[in-house]
Formats: structure tokens, C-alpha cells, sequence
């Protein structure tokens, strides 16, 4: 996040449109797709540039244009004049730190949406721009990536609605897409608290609190990227925007109930990841208080030993038992006697 608003330095004093990459992390390559499509047919093809899209004159065709990679600003920029786009809109796809988010400019609606992948202890962003229009979808990644492969089966074997409903229900089934990815994430989450809790209540190590601090520093990362989410998603099954039909926004509540099924989730792993340190401190006080048990115990059974040996290290002249032939064979055993019998008034009084 640091490094996005760094390099977002950049464009101080610039006039609002410019195009410039803002945090992106790619590796310069552009991979364009192109997918049209109604009920009857389909063709999908990776264009070189965008001069090569030649506009369909069927209306019943809808038409996605899948940009993966956004280092070649000459693209977009083309792509803006194609579907006439406002340089704001233009700016903000390739300014990868905006906030999940929703915009109407009434020929079209500007959406904008977090993936998250989880890659070690870190939690990688990805910004995810859609652009829904009368017939057109354009959606814009930062790099190439394998959340829209059910869509675009989808489309291939003309399952479902897909291939019988227009642009709208596609933007809908990418945005499910986007939504139902963040399930894996959550549950690897929610096995990785398992394990600390489990390692937390059975021997808990200092490096527990280090695992604690990742869990809550990706819990923070999930809870930013889908708290907006509910608001993007809440106001498209509201028919914020004319361009989803009220068939669409049917299936837009069923996103929505997933955006809170997701949110809820994340709210109780913040609970338990803040109570963690608490059960780190309590195990931590029961072994502390488990060792200072067994060591209070050795130290009270030695007591009265110890007073026995420092009375016969004396070195007084005149002790009778010092003459004795038992006298030593008799005090090991009132020493082991005192011993046991301790032992076995502990026990009784289950202290151990």
C-alpha cells in the first residue's frame, strides 16, 4: 500500500485525466481478449491491439473486452475513445488504489472491485475495473488471472443463462465471480487460526504472537477490500442503475447475501484473532504457573530434609547419635518417610 501511494506522488500537479500506471505490478505485457456472443453462436479471440475491434452490428450480440495488464496506457486510451469514456474514468483503471466503488455516467456504470490473493504471509491486491454499457462489457486486471475461467466456460459451452441474456447479466456473473473467489481466501484464513489456536493452547512459543500479527494484519487487508464491496453490490441490486435489468437484480441479492456471508465471517475471525493474545498470555501464565507448582513442591519436600542433614552437620562434640551403629541407616529413613509422606498428603489434597 505504501508503495501505491508513492508512486501516486507522481501525479502531483498533473491536470486531472492524465494517464499515467499508478502501482501496478506487472511486467509490461497486455493480453487482450475478445468475446461476442448471443444465443446462437460465439467467437473469442486475442487481439494485438485494439484497432483491430471492429464494432458488431447485430444488437442482439454482446460484446467483452477482457484487458489483462494495464502498463500500456495507448491501450486504454484507445479503448476510452472507442466507447467514449471520461478521462476520469480512464485515470481511476489505471490508478490501482481506489476503493471498491460504483459510478453512473448514465450510457454507462463504472465498477470497481479488490481480488485478493493470499501468497504466503502476505495478502496480494489486485484492483479489478468493470464497465458495463447498452451491449459491452470492458473489464480491466492488472495481470493475467484465472477468476473469470468459469465465465468464460460458461460462454463456450452455453450453459445457463449466460449466452441467452445481454451485457448486464455478463457484468453480473463477473462480479459473482470476483465475490465467490474471496470464499478461498476465508476459509484458508480460517484454517490458518485453527492451527495457531490449537499450537496456542497446547504449547504456545513466541512466535505464536508473530503469527498472531499476520492473521491480524490480512484480517485488516479481507475486511477493507469488502466492507465497500457491500456498498457496490448493495447498490446495484437496488436498481441504482438502469442498464441491470430487474431480471438481473434478482441474482445481484444472491451476490449481495454472499458480500454479507463473507463480511460476517470476517468480523468473527477478528474476534478471535483479538482473542488470541489473551488465550497466548493465559497458557503462558498456566505453564509459568504449572512449573512454579512442581518446583514449590520439590522445595517444600526438601525442607524438612534439609533441616535434618544441617542439624547432624553440626559439629558438636557431645550428640549421642553419633555413637549409634543405626544412627545413620535410621535417619535415611525418617528423611524417605518425611518424603513419602508429603508426597502422599499432596496427593490427597490433589496439588498434583
Amino acid at each position: 500500500m505504501s508503495t501505491i501511494f508513492k508512486r501516486a506522488s507522481q501525479k502531483a500537479g498533473l491536470s486531472p485525466g492524465t494517464l499515467i500506471p499508478v502501482g501496478t505490478r506487472t511486467d509490461g505485457k497486455v493480453k487482450i481478449s475478445l468475446w461476442e456472443y448471443n444465443e446462437d453462436h460465439y467467437q473469442e479471440k486475442v487481439l494485438e491491439t485494439v484497432k483491430e475491434y471492429l464494432p458488431s452490428k447485430d444488437p442482439t450480440t454482446v460484446t467483452w473486452i477482457n484487458v489483462e495488464g494495464l502498463d500500456d496506457t495507448a491501450t486504454i486510451e484507445t479503448l476510452g475513445n472507442r466507447f467514449s469514456l471520461h478521462p476520469l474514468v480512464l485515470e481511476d483503471i489505471l490508478h490501482i488504489g481506489q476503493r471498491p466503488k460504483i459510478e453512473d455516467y448514465e450510457d454507462y456504470v463504472y465498477l470497481v472491485f479488490k481480488m485478493l490473493q493470499r501468497e504466503g504471509k502476505a495478502i496480494l491486491i489486485d484492483q479489478v475495473s468493470i464497465i458495463l454499457g447498452p451491449n459491452y462489457v470492458l473489464s480491466f486486471l492488472e495481470q493475467e488471472s484465472a477468476v473469470f475461467d468459469p465465465v468464460k466456460e460458461r460462454i463456450r459451452n452455453a450453459k445457463g443463462r449466460l449466452r441467452k441474456s445481454g451485457a448486464d447479466y455478463l457484468a453480473y456473473a463477473l462480479i459473482d465471480a470476483i465475490v465467490d473467489d474471496y470464499f478461498g481466501l476465508v476459509e484458508q484464513i480460517g484454517d490458518h487460526i485453527e492451527s495457531v489456536e490449537e499450537e496456542l493452547v497446547a504449547r504456545p512459543l513466541p512466535n505464536s504472537v508473530h503469527g498472531i500479527h499476520i492473521l491480524k494484519r490480512q484480517l485488516m487487508v479481507l475486511r477493507n477490500a469488502v466492507w465497500p464491496l457491500r456498498e457496490v453490490v448493495g447498490g446495484l441490486q437496488r436498481g441504482d442503475s438502469p442498464l441491470f435489468k430487474e431480471t438481473t437484480l434478482i441474482y445481484l441479492r444472491d451476490v449481495y447475501d454472499h458480500t454479507i456471508q463473507i463480511i460476517d465471517t470476517t468480523e468473527t475471525y477478528r474476534e478471535m484473532v483479538s482473542e488470541m493474545l489473551d488465550l497466548y498470555l493465559s497458557s503462558l501464565s498456566n505453564r509459568l504457573n504449572e512449573v512454579i507448582k512442581v518446583l514449590t513442591i520439590i522445595s517444600t519436600i526438601f525442607i524438612p530434609l534439609t533441616f535434618i542433614v544441617g542439624v547432624y552437620g553440626m559439629n558438636f562434640r557431645y550428640m549421642p547419635e553419633l555413637e549409634w551403629r543405626w544412627g545413620y541407616p535410621v535417619t535415611w529413613l525418617v528423611m524417605i518417610g518425611i518424603g513419602v509422606g508429603m508426597l502422599g498428603y499432596f496427593r490427597k489434597r490433589r496439588w498434583i
